[in-house]
């Protein structure tokens, strides 16, 4: 009765796909609830046979007892129906709301592909939504993004993407573009002398703007991260920066002892800080050794440098700067001017309870974002509160702007989008219109790229491919 198409054919300029697809689409597991979707033509016919009833009304929810195909009662669910285009995919989906656990929800599955279905590739649902123009391609990265994000703050700016901001901005660029390359077409018709200057003055201050605009957005995004902020403990060994970590977590994580040199490997753990996931990295202390194990584990504490978006630079406030200090202060400066986007520095007066010897005026090579901090790390309670809300503040100033190009495929449309308006500004100072709007129509095609790819199946594989079954 039921019959598997499965090819893809052109229909009014979007691409519809006619078989009918299945798929569980919460974690295995025990739960409270089990949901398999359905999506494509097919799906009210298999929900039908199923559930035994006639039809479903759209948009309602409908208690049914669920059958196999030998009449065996499978459970009792709520059946879901959203006709076709008002749905998340744009086809017929069916969703069975069963109870929990794996045998249930496996089971109704497997009814489903007996009567017709298949079972659906990772993130096919949602390739469905794009290519029947439910979403376009950044919304649709949007949603990859958000199930595997682990920061607050960084949902916050994909929840934007997903309204349509960012395809919204590249509509706005879009119509900058034509516009610049409307009147190129027509200055072409004229005779070099007959080009009024103030047009070509325009039409360039306006690119450069806007290519100016998006290098903003591009250091921004590149900046950013979208799985947490990465913090940093450095110093020179036994100024406490494994107790700094434990007061931090709030419970002993790394072992602490009056012994330089106790912590010779990174110790990462996760802690949520307000809306933002923080990567804690306590590092070996920097300064020279010959032991081998000592030396590999300081390697990796300038990894951690590198890579932190925050640096917790802690010092002994019972002792005098040293040279080691010194050091470490020029290291953490060297790593700062080398980015692109500096990284938060914070400097860390430890063993405040101790009678103070360290001048803090010597911390002023130090570019930090806040002054020097006095904490006891001995005192969790209280040194967790000081810096957490010392660390929110500096969060906060890391916050994401209304459009941040969250994949590496939008990134490299917005560089290629600028360097392309950048070689046509320079044509158009020379009056070479015609090699002006070739570029100008090449940073069109790039800026595009981000919602609507054209021959980019590979990358539609790709990027779908990263997402869960059944979303």
């Amino acid at each position: 009765m039921y019959h598997h198409q499965r090819f893809l054919s052109l229909d009014s300029s979007r691409f519809i796909v006619q078989d009918t697809i299945v798929a569980i689409a919460t974690p295995s597991g025990v739960g409270g609830i089990c949901i398999v979707r359905l999506s494509g033509k097919q799906a009210e016919q298999i929900a039908q046979a199923i559930t035994k009833k006639p039809a479903f009304t759209p948009r309602y929810a409908t208690l049914s007892l669920l059958y196999d195909t030998q009449g065996a009662l499978l459970d009792e669910a709520i059946v879901l129906y959203f006709q076709a285009p008002r749905s998340y995919t744009g086809e017929d989906v069916i969703e069975f709301q069963c109870h929990g656990g794996d045998i249930i929800g496996r089971r109704v599955l497997n009814e489903c592909l007996l009567l017709g279905a298949r079972v659906a590739r990772a993130g096919e649902f949602t390739k469905r939504a794009y290519l029947n123009g439910r979403l376009d391609l950044a919304q649709a990265n949007a949603i990859a993004q958000m199930i595997t994000t682990r920061d607050a703050s960084f949902q916050s700016a994909l929840l934007k993407q997903l309204k349509g901001d960012l395809g919204a901005f590249v509509e706005q660029v879009r119509a900058s573009l034509i516009s610049a390359l409307a009147h190129t077409e027509v200055m072409i018709d004229y005779s070099e002398e007959d080009i009024p200057s103030d047009i070509i003055t325009r039409i360039h201050s306006m690119l450069e703007s806007l290519a100016t605009r998006l290098n903003n957005i591009y250091t921004f995004s590149k900046a950013r991260p979208s799985q947490g902020h990465s913090l940093c403990l450095i110093g020179k060994p036994n100024v406490g920066k494994s107790s700094l970590l434990n007061a931090l977590l709030l419970y002993d994580r790394a072992i602490t002892s009056p012994i330089a040199g106790t912590t010779r490997d990174r110790i990462e753990e996760d802690l949520l800080i307000g809306s933002h996931r923080v990567r804690l990295i306590d590092t070996a202390g920097i300064h020279a050794s010959d032991d081998s194990l000592e030396s590999k584990g300081i390697e990796k504490s300038l990894q951690a440098l590198k890579e932190a978006s925050i640096i917790l630079v802690v010092f002994d406030g019972s002792s005098p700067l040293d040279p080691q200090d010194e050091a470490i202060i020029a290291l953490v400066q060297e790593e700062s001017t080398s980015r692109q986007s500096p990284p938060t520095i914070l400097p860390i007066i430890n063993k405040c309870d101790l009678p103070a010897m360290l001048d803090t005026a010597a911390l002023h090579k130090l570019d930090s974002s806040s002054a020097a901090i006095a904490i006891n790390a001995l005192n969790k309670p209280e040194t967790a509160s000081t810096l957490y809300s010392t660390i929110t503040q500096a969060l906060a100033q890391e916050s994401y702007q209304d459009i941040i190009l969250s994949a590496p495929y939008q990134q490299e449309a917005i560089a290629q989008t600028q360097a392309h308006i950048h070689k046509a500004c320079a044509k158009l100072e020379s009056l070479e219109l015609e090699l002006f709007a070739y570029h100008i129509k090449d940073a069109l095609e790039s800026i595009g790229f981000i919602t609507h790819p054209y021959n980019s199946e590979e990358v539609l594989d790709s990027m779908f491919g990263q997402f869960c079954l059944g979303k």
